[in-house]
């Protein structure tokens, strides 16, 4: 990862140029740099920014010159201080919203909005099991799940993590080197299991997951922070209750601008009237993009984390 400077391009028809404020950094971003989701190089990286429209091409849309905008997907590039993007995927960022909290809650609570609403939707009453509960999305998701009426066990890796998870709507705290957690799990649920498991962890919790789950119940693994899932005979699901998987990721939930907006306009509403505590644990100067991977890979972040142009 190298800071360099490059010429920005002036905006074609459907596309604006931005001034970023606030950029987002978020796990997916390691997979792109380590090759883990191959992308064609040389390339940039970054999917998540707020920042201000500067110039617009023809046709752009629905955004104007001086809005405050929020983006997620795309071409990557968010680490930037300015970029060219299809406008198309700008989304007006409301007054009470700070261009800090947007870059930290973007993706993060578009990410909570699919699996708690879309990819498994949770019922009032229902129990759900939430790894990493105290990093950028579990922080969120446990809140967002409390305010459905759902109880929440969270996972973390630390003491400290336990108390932030706990703060943020967990019910019941397991540690993440729990030697049985399924047990652990059944015991909260007596003897049930849950309705629901969001596994960001993939491949070393993947099996853990599936024992966690009542009979007919739902896998959401949507993240690879130990590495991607093995292959696994579907009969694994049978022999536990004719258990769910999916592997769901967000650009098919936000395919059309539409959708989009609509999704967005959820998670803003939810964030004026739920109020959820929303932590930016951690800020990094753009410049210094390459130690925050470092850090959230070594585990040492919490809640949300932005850099600064």
């Amino acid at each position: 990862m190298r800071w360099e400077e490059i010429d920005v391009p002036e905006p074609a028809a459907g596309e604006a140029s931005i001034r970023h404020t606030a950029i987002g950094l978020n796990f997916i971003d390691t997979y792109h740099r380590t090759g883990l989701y191959p992308v064609d190089l040389p390339t940039g990286l970054g999917r998540e920014a707020a920042g201000v429209v500067e110039s617009l091409g023809a046709e752009a849309g629905d955004v104007a010159v001086g809005d405050r905008v929020v983006y997620t997907g795309g071409r990557l590039g968010s680490y930037s201080e300015r970029r060219t993007l299809d406008a198309s995927g700008l989304v007006p960022i409301p007054d009470f919203i700070t261009d800090e909290l947007a870059a930290a809650v973007f993706t993060k609570g578009l990410t909570a909005w699919y699996l708690l609403h879309r990819s498994y939707p949770v019922q009032k009453a229902d129990t759900i099991l939430l790894y990493a509960a105290a990093g950028g999305v579990g922080s969120i998701a446990s809140q967002w799940a409390k305010r459905l009426g759902a109880t929440v066990i969270g996972i973390v890796g630390t003491p400290e993590k336990a108390e932030l998870a706990q703060a943020q709507g967990c019910d019941h705290i397991l540690m993440a080197d729990d030697t049985d957690i399924p047990g652990m799990v059944r015991e909260l649920t007596g003897g049930v299991g849950v309705a629901a498991v969001y596994d960001s962890v993939g491949r070393d919790t993947f099996m853990t997951s599936l024992d966690c789950l009542r009979p007919h119940g739902t896998l959401v693994t949507f993240g690879n922070a130990s590495g991607a899932v093995a292959p696994f005979a579907p009969a694994e699901l049978a022999k536990r209750g004719s258990l769910y998987v999916t592997r769901p990721i967000l650009e098919h939930f936000v395919a059309t601008r539409a959708e989009l907006l609509d999704a967005a306009n959820t998670l803003f509403t939810f964030i004026r009237e739920g109020e959820p505590h929303i932590r930016i644990g951690q800020t990094y100067a753009l410049r210094d993009a390459a130690q925050a991977h470092r850090d959230l890979e070594a585990r040492k972040t919490t809640g949300s984390t932005i850099l600064l142009p």
